[in-house]
C-alpha cells in the first residue's frame, strides 16, 4: 500500500514540477515565468517532500518534511513578489495583453 502511495506522490510531484520548468519556457514575459516557477515548483516540491516523508516514514523524517514544505511556502510567494516589483520598478514591461489599468492603479 505505501508502495502505490509513494508512486502516485512521486508522479504528481513531478508533474507538477514538469508543469514549471514548460511555463519557464513557454510563457511570454518574466512576471509569467516567475508565476509558473513558484507556484508549481512549490507544490510540486512539496508533493515530492512527502514522498520522502511516506519512504521513510520516521517521525524526524516528517519534522523535516513540515519544515522543508514550510519553508517553500513562506520563502517562494516571498521572493517572487520582490523579484517581480524589482522589475516593475527598474522598468520590466509586461506583455501588452495584461490589463495595464489594474497595474496603474497599483502604483499610485
Amino acid at each position: 500500500m505505501t508502495e502505490i502511495l509513494l508512486s502516485v506522490f512521486v508522479v504528481i510531484g513531478s508533474v507538477f514540477v514538469l508543469l514549471a520548468s514548460v511555463g519557464v519556457m513557454r510563457f511570454r514575459d518574466a512576471y509569467q515565468r516567475m508565476h509558473a516557477a513558484t507556484k508549481a515548483g512549490a507544490f510540486g516540491g512539496a508533493i515530492l517532500a512527502l514522498s520522502a516523508g511516506v519512504h521513510f516514514g520516521e517521525p524526524m523524517v516528517w519534522v523535516k518534511v513540515a519544515l522543508m514544505i514550510a519553508f517553500f511556502y513562506s520563502t517562494m510567494p516571498v521572493a517572487a513578489h520582490l523579484i517581480a516589483r524589482a522589475g516593475r520598478h527598474a522598468g520590466v514591461k509586461p506583455v501588452p495583453e495584461t490589463d495595464s489599468k489594474r497595474l496603474d492603479e497599483f502604483e499610485r
